[in-house]
């Protein structure tokens, strides 16, 4: 690893851990002020919802301009977001910080991934580099929430008063200006431009080609295997009598997992292809889904939930290389913008019908259904295929 790519991986953490920890305190705060939880949950639809509607957009921008003007929007969103819930900690402001810092991650994270991809020299690298960058958001899912805890408990008078969430998210506030710093010194890569005379581009000519297409649905397997195992396993737990802590461990479990092959994968990368790798992940996850509501104890969940964070956490950097290889440089941008915007779309949908679903066929009936999806799944994987290189 570079010195130029850690910093940038510290840059997208700082700015992540912004948004996780706001999507912590903001929500927390809803209910300390008298909110139900439908108010906080349409608060908690904000951070993705925004990203739904900013990613095509901010993909096409990425293209035009690069790294570096992209992250200083994102920066000042952030910025303003957990700055304005800090001054003003309302319902309404608190929904507004939701959408700059939903949106603003969104928005460094197409232009960092579009900027690691073309700085790679082939596929091996395109491997390693987005194995790395991907450690990025499970850092900050960490780090953010439990900063912000911390200091809600403990930096006011007495636990949960309002001065410890001001000071969180107005320390959240900070983190954005040093992802500025980390990244501000970075050397643009050369633009890539559109040939002369070529049609405007349009996201449908992308979706148009059949690879594309292809892979968007692979990555939204997965997606929606991560949605499944982080919305039904609480409900799973519940059923079978186990405490919020040790559902909140296997979860985490889940989480170490998903970071660790991340960490492993740069080590591997030149041993096995995308393909391999994605199709792998494909059985395993159905695998799991199949014995996990079987098992009636933490142990047995807990070794499911770690296997399912392995196969499911080594499938992203696989996914962005493909991406990267199979698109026009001109418009990695735009593409990456397009998977962004079709998995938080599936992000705001899915637990409205694992809901309904496990209302009509029970918890064990979703890993089940979704398990066998995933499964059948795994032809369109075999299909996956890199274009020749010049």
């Amino acid at each position: 690893m570079t010195i130029g790519l850690l910093r940038l991986i510290l840059a997208q953490v700082c700015l992540h851990a912004a948004m996780t920890g706001t999507r912590l305190a903001a929500p927390l705060l809803a209910l300390r002020e008298g909110y139900s939880a439908t108010a906080v949950g349409m608060m908690l639809s904000l951070f993705a919802l925004t990203q739904v509607f900013l990613a095509l957009p901010a993909g096409r921008f990425t293209d035009r301009h690069g790294l570096l003007l992209p992250l200083s929007i994102a920066v000042a969103a952030a910025t303003l977001g957990a700055a304005l819930a800090a001054l003003f900690p309302t319902y309404t402001v608190l929904c507004l910080a939701a959408l700059l810092t939903g949106g603003a991650t969104g928005i460094a994270v197409i232009a960092l991934q579009r900027h690691v991809g073309r700085a790679a020299t082939d596929a091996t690298q395109l491997k390693q580099v987005f194995s790395w960058l991907a450690i990025a958001p499970a850092a900050a899912n960490f780090i953010g929430p439990f900063a912000t805890g911390l200091l809600i408990d403990h930096a006011g008078p007495v636990p949960g008063d309002l001065m410890g969430y001001r000071v969180a998210l107005g320390l959240l506030a900070l983190l954005p200006l040093a992802c500025w710093m980390l990244a501000r010194g970075t050397v643009e890569m050369p633009a890539a431009r559109p040939p002369a005379g070529a049609p405007k581009p349009r996201a449908w000519d992308l979706l148009a080609q059949p690879m594309f297409r292809r892979l968007l649905f692979v990555n939204w397997l997965q997606s929606a295997s991560w949605d499944v195992h982080t919305f039904v396993l609480p409900l799973l737990g519940h059923e079978r009598g186990l405490s919020a802590s040790v559902i909140g461990t296997i979860l985490g479990v889940f989480a170490v997992a998903a970071a660790g092959i991340r960490v492993v994968l740069p080590l591997v990368a030149s041993r096995f292809s995308e393909r391999a790798v994605i199709a792998a992940s494909n059985v395993i996850t159905a695998l799991v889904f199949a014995v996990y509501p079987l098992m009636d104890g933490a142990i047995g969940m807990g070794a499911c939930s770690v296997a399912l964070g392995i196969a499911l956490g080594a499938v992203q950097p696989m996914v962005m290389s493909m991406l990267h290889q199979i698109t026009p440089h001109a418009r990695h941008g735009e593409a990456l913008g397009l998977r962004v915007m079709a998995l938080n779309a599936s992000s705001v949908a899915m637990p409205l019908l694992f809901g309904a679903a496990g209302t009509l066929i029970g918890v064990a009936g979703v890993f089940w259904l979704v398990g066998a999806v995933v499964a059948a799944g795994t032809r369109s994987v075999w299909g996956l295929q890199v274009p020749p290189q010049d």
